[in-house]
C-alpha cells in the first residue's frame, strides 16, 4: 500500500514548481547561468517535476511505482540532498533529475511510454530528453570518485 502521507500535498507541489520555474528563468539569463555547463538540462527542471506530480495521481501507475515516483517528488522538494541546491546553486538538481530520469524510465520500462507520455508538457520528445539525460548522467558518475571505490569493492567481493 502506498504511503500517500509523505508527497507534498497540490498547493505545495505548485508552489515548488512555481517557484523554480521563476528562479531557474532568471538564473538561465544571467552571465552565470548562460554559461553553465548543464544549462540545457536544468532548463527541463521544472516540466520534469510537473510530470512527476501529473503522473504520481494518474490510476493507470502501479502502487509500487507510485512509492518511487512519490519519494522523487520529496527528494526534489527536500532541500538537503546529494547536491544540496542552497549549497550548489542550480547545479543542485542535477541528482535530482538524475533521479527523476531513472524512476521515469523503469516506469516506462515496466508500464510503456505511452502511459508517462500523455502527462508530459514540455517542447522536447520526452522519450529523447530522457535518453540525452541519461547518457549525461552516466558520463556524469563516471567521473566520481565514488562509482570508482563502488566498481572496485564490487570486483574484489567477486574474486
Amino acid at each position: 500500500m502506498v504511503d500517500y502521507q509523505n508527497i507534498p500535498n497540490e498547493q505545495e507541489q505548485k508552489d515548488f514548481y512555481q517557484k523554480l520555474r521563476k528562479k531557474l528563468e532568471q538564473f538561465l539569463v544571467s552571465k552565470t547561468g548562460m554559461k553553465h555547463k548543464y544549462a540545457d538540462y536544468l532548463l527541463f527542471v521544472p516540466d520534469i517535476f510537473h510530470l512527476l506530480v501529473k503522473i504520481v495521481a494518474d490510476p493507470a501507475i502501479d502502487s509500487k511505482s507510485k512509492s518511487l515516483i512519490g519519494a522523487t517528488i520529496a527528494y526534489f522538494i527536500f532541500p538537503m540532498d546529494f547536491l544540496p541546491e542552497g549549497i550548489f546553486g542550480f547545479g543542485g538538481f542535477l541528482d535530482d533529475i538524475m533521479l527523476a530520469t531513472f524512476v521515469l524510465n523503469m516506469t516506462i520500462n515496466k508500464l510503456g511510454p505511452e502511459v508517462i507520455e500523455k502527462h508530459w508538457t514540455g517542447d522536447e520528445k520526452l522519450l529523447e530528453l530522457l535518453q540525452k539525460i541519461t547518457e549525461t548522467s552516466n558520463q556524469y558518475l563516471s567521473k566520481m570518485p565514488v562509482k570508482s571505490i563502488f566498481t572496485k569493492y564490487i570486483k574484489n567481493k567477486s574474486k
